[in-house]
């Protein structure tokens, strides 16, 4: 797997459409999303939106994955297959894991979200809390940052919370392909792994859980869930490193 490169201004360019495309994508999901759906058809509306983009979805036939868009529901980590089987409840944690291809440059992102009203305000810390350690993490980007200050910073939020921090699923470099390396755990030791320049583009991931940070993979060969059954978030950007900090290219702006 090839190491993550600095990037050129044209393919920055289209690392920010893609990620403009992406955020806007994710956005408008998260405000359609609602109980009695099932996860297919939130997968036929990122499908829908994407069409009129230019953009193509990146996770499509990726190692033979069957559908555009990742789903993910409670106890389900990341990499869930969309279902028509699979219906939303209220109070369920969804998260939508999603990766746009324009002219040959790739983001990925991910966001998690309450349908209706939270069971209880554990699911909601949870949810708020790893989307705050992805911004720790994200604050530590910078030219000549290792990947042990990333994760590091998010390790820190997340153990300040007592969440099981999922060690076997990583963040990682992205680009021309949609997993580069390196690899960026959720955890780390500051000043540690490999350094990353300015120009790289990364996808930092947190995933955590309210129990045990052990996964196991379900039968349909690519849901990845918690190994106790305990409720788990997930949250990701793809960001461009620049010579004094970083640019989130995925966010909705």
């Amino acid at each position: 797997m090839m190491f993550t490169t600095v990037k050129n201004k044209i393919e920055i360019a289209n690392m920010r459409e893609s990620g403009r495309i992406l955020g806007y994508i994710l956005n408008n999901l998260s405000t359609q999303i609602s109980e009695g759906m099932t996860t297919k058809d939130i997968a036929e509306l990122a499908k829908n939106e994407l069409k009129p983009t230019g953009g193509l979805p990146t996770f499509l036939g990726y190692d033979g994955f069957p559908d555009v868009i990742c789903i993910s529901v409670n106890d389900e980590i990341v990499h869930g297959i969309p279902r028509r089987s699979k219906v939303i409840n209220n109070g369920d944690i969804v998260s939508l894991d999603f990766g746009v291809t324009f002219n040959n440059m790739i983001t990925d992102s991910a966001i998690s979200l309450i349908v209706g009203t939270p069971k209880n305000k554990k699911h909601s810390e949870l949810v708020s809390n790893t989307r705050k350690s992805l911004y720790k993490g994200i604050s530590t980007v910078t030219d000549g940052v290792k990947v042990g200050d990333i994760g590091n910073a998010i390790q820190k939020t997340l153990d300040n919370y007592g969440y099981g921090i999922v060690r076997d699923l990583v963040g990682h470099g992205v680009g021309y392909n949609l997993h580069e390396d390196p690899n960026i755990p959720n955890y780390g030791q500051k000043g540690t792994g490999p350094m990353l320049k300015s120009g790289m583009t990364i996808a930092i991931e947190p995933m955590a859980t309210l129990g045990s940070y052990e996964v196991i993979q379900d039968d349909d060969g690519w849901t990845m869930k918690t190994v106790d059954g305990s409720m788990s978030a997930h949250f990701e950007h793809t960001v461009l490193i620049t010579d004094d900090g970083c640019e989130i290219l995925t966010e909705n702006t």
